[in-house]
């Protein structure tokens, strides 16, 4: 590998590691706003019907899962769960071929959203949900910034594991 080629990969690197540090602080400043608005359980009303901000706090994983489990040390456990599954997805993140757009930007999402609420739950104990979509009394699980992007980073993923995007042989998508 050329210099020149080295030094172009450590650019388009370094432009993804401003990506992740883009979405944490969108994340963050979102997650501020209302902890700085709304008391805990409040809501304000956006789309009557449909959607809500409500701030919740999440003590425990993914969807609330263990939110209601009482144990010492949960949130330093979970606190270093996400961290060691943000190292191996970052690594993996690394060892991608520059050619896989799709995959890439899917794990950039995936890194900053893991990122984002990492932050919210060393610092907190807790990670801040607020966005709260629901419909005729059915309500889907809170979630915020670094959710979404959780979940469109992990679509992109299907989406290029489903090579969509790829030029296969024939020269055709």
């Amino acid at each position: 590998m050329t210099a020149a080629e080295s030094t172009g990969i450590a650019t388009r690197w370094r432009g993804l590691a401003g990506l992740v540090a883009i979405l944490v602080a969108a994340d963050q400043l979102a997650k501020w706003a209302v902890r700085s608005r709304l008391e805990l359980g409040e809501s304000v009303e956006l789309i009557p019907g449909f959607l809500d901000f409500t701030r919740v706090h999440n003590s425990g994983a993914a969807f609330g899962l263990l939110n209601g489990v009482d144990v010492p040390y949960k949130a330093a456990g979970l606190a270093i769960v996400a961290l060691v599954a943000l190292v191996g997805v970052a690594t993996y993140a690394t060892a991608l071929p520059l050619s896989d757009r799709l995959a890439r930007i899917g794990l950039v999402c995936i890194v900053g959203g893991a990122a984002g609420n990492l932050v919210d739950r060393v610092v907190l104990g807790y990670v801040v949900d607020f966005v709260d979509a629901y419909w005729n009394g059915w309500h889907f699980w809170a979630f915020n910034v670094a959710d979404s992007a959780i979940t469109i980073g992990a679509a992109l993923m299907i989406l290029d594991i489903l090579g969509v995007g790829k030029r296969h042989a024939s020269g055709t998508l």
